[in-house]
């Protein structure tokens, strides 16, 4: 890498003891390309305490075990969400995630009605419908580009009916995303939020006194705290839905692909007896955490061993708590007979993911539909895989192939 693009570290505080200090830049975690969740168990490995800095992004702390990972995320009074990227300097400041309590309940109750389990309840036979048409457009070629034909479409395609958006917007809006979550140098951080916020503001003006039922309606004219959405707030609460709904499950479902792909007695057990996919869907959110959340500390205070001052940034990797073997055991085997199933995948605490039944959904109804049609694949030989490492890890590209002889209409 040319010097000057080499990223600044930060000197480290005087309150840090240097037998806490690591060398991990959370965008390059050493063999994050070739094995995501890996490398972070290697990391873990080296027998690191539960609370550890590094000098990268800024400088922060690290939660190494599920334990404290759990514990922080539900701690919201001496764990703030004002920030919750690093470097800090690079967090948004876009509600709900952003705001604490007491203002963060009225933000968080706009996005309630399209998101509940009875909303979302009320979208399955839609998503059903588009998992089947997607499945139907590749499934008599033997063979798909998983990413992109599949797992890029079809939650990006059910957002965008929610929100009442142009599908043929998307691909702008999760290049926008992309930039705040995976930053590949092609736009600034704050340039990539400026871009959600402006392409919502007219959306949200335009909104305002309407009565159709989508999830942007909805919130652009509700209340917080029984006063009206100022144009800011609104443009912004809907940026934020932008980002949470074009990214996380796009890259979840390849985690989970991938592995019935290369598992074969895993996915034999989910195609002999579909009963389990229940169950199914909550181990593999278990098995495939890819969420690197932050926090930031709210006053000066000793915890767990360390001195903490107030300002602090800490990140939450919430791979290191479905992987927690003290938390859950053997955890990169996925058993669907286990019986603890401990993580933090969806976060936890009052800022716990809006969006969680909508992602479980789409993933229980996606291993459904697709399993039912082409219940043999594996990877396409001669395909390699690699992953992407930042605040929401990613398979990069996924083929998957299969014989069309085997497959069947339903």
């Amino acid at each position: 890498m040319e010097q000057e693009l080499l990223k600044p570290l930060a000197r480290k505080p005087d309150h840090v003891a240097m037998d806490r200090v690591v060398d991990l830049d959370i965008f390059d975690v050493p063999g994050g390309s070739e094995d995501f969740h890996g490398a972070w168990l290697a990391f873990k490995d080296q027998g690191l305490p539960d609370l550890v800095w590094t000098p990268h992004n800024g400088g922060h702390w690290l939660a190494t075990s599920g334990r404290l990972i759990s514990h922080i995320f539900a701690d919201h009074r001496r764990f703030s969400s004002s920030h919750i990227f690093v470097p800090k300097e690079n967090s948004h400041q876009l509600p709900p995630s952003t705001i604490d309590p007491p203002k963060h309940r009225g933000f968080r109750a706009l996005l309630t009605k399209g998101l509940s389990p009875k909303g979302v309840a009320e979208l399955a036979d839609v998503i059903r419908a588009k998992t089947v048409s997607l499945i139907e457009s590749f499934r008599e070629k033997g063979h798909c580009d998983f990413s992109e034909d599949f797992a890029e479409l079809l939650p990006v395609h059910i957002f965008m009916d929610m929100v009442d958006l142009p599908i043929a917007d998307a691909a702008q809006i999760k290049y926008w995303v992309d930039q705040t979550t995976r930053p590949d140098g092609t736009m600034d951080y704050h340039d990539a939020i400026g871009a959600l916020v402006g392409y919502m503001a007219p959306v949200t003006k335009a909104r305002r006194g309407g009565s159709a039922d989508d999830l942007i309606t909805n919130i652009v004219n509700g209340k917080v705290d029984g006063e009206p959405l100022s144009d800011k707030d609104a443009a912004e609460l809907c940026a934020q839905v932008l980002v949470g709904g074009v990214d996380t499950v796009v890259n979840m479902l390849s985690f989970i692909f991938l592995t019935l792909a290369r598992e074969k007695d895993v996915r034999r057990q989910l195609v002999d007896n579909p009963d389990l996919i229940d169950r199914a869907v909550e181990e593999m959110l278990r098995r495939h955490p890819i969420i690197n959340d932050g926090r930031e500390v709210s006053e000066d205070m000793e915890f767990e061993g360390v001195t903490m001052r107030k300002g602090d940034m800490i990140i939450l990797p919430t791979e290191l708590h479905g992987l927690d073997e003290t938390q859950n055991s053997c955890p990169m085997k996925v058993d669907f007979e286990r019986e603890v199933c401990e993580h933090s995948t969806f976060g936890n605490g009052i800022h716990k993911c809006p969006g969680a039944h909508l992602a479980r959904t789409e993933i229980r109804i996606a291993m459904e539909e697709w399993l039912k049609r082409i219940p043999d694949f594996d990877v396409t030989p001669g395909t390699t895989i690699s992953y992407g490492c930042g605040f929401v890890g990613t398979v990069n590209k996924l083929q998957l192939s299969w014989d069309p002889g085997t497959t069947r209409t339903a």
